[in-house]
């Protein structure tokens, strides 16, 4: 598939992709015109890399951790290493900090919230 259709499919943008393809994280095949060709399993890497933004690594961390997961389930394959268990559990204390200063601060707004004379949102 095209660029335009991986993004398309993906809600990625065309330029989101190109990047991810200079940091090493997405690759393509170019056709004898020079257009970028993505294989199917491109969705499902271009999701994997989605979630792992969101959940705060760096491209760096990414490309690092991409070769040591399937892209289409996300399941660790052989090439995971000691290494990478160390980084990523550090990786997961960061990410379970964030998370905590997060509820720290919605429990603050509730607060502000309901002290103004408002209610604070069901969780």
């Amino acid at each position: 598939m095209r660029i335009g259709e991986l993004a398309e499919r993906t809600g990625v943008s065309v330029r989101s992709l190109r990047y991810y393809e200079t940091k090493g994280l997405l690759a393509s095949e170019r056709t004898s015109g020079g257009q970028r060709e993505y294989p199917e399993a491109a969705v499902d890497r271009v999701r994997r890399i989605q979630e792992m933004f969101a959940a705060g690594l760096h491209s760096e961390t990414i490309g690092e951790l991409l070769p040591c997961i399937h892209d289409i389930d996300g399941t660790p394959n052989a090439l995971a290493t000691p290494f990478l268990v160390e980084k990523l559990t550090e990786e997961r204390a960061r990410i379970d900090r964030a998370m905590h200063d997060l509820r720290r601060t919605s429990d603050m707004l509730d607060g502000i919230i309901q002290a103004a004379g408002g209610e604070a949102p069901e969780q």
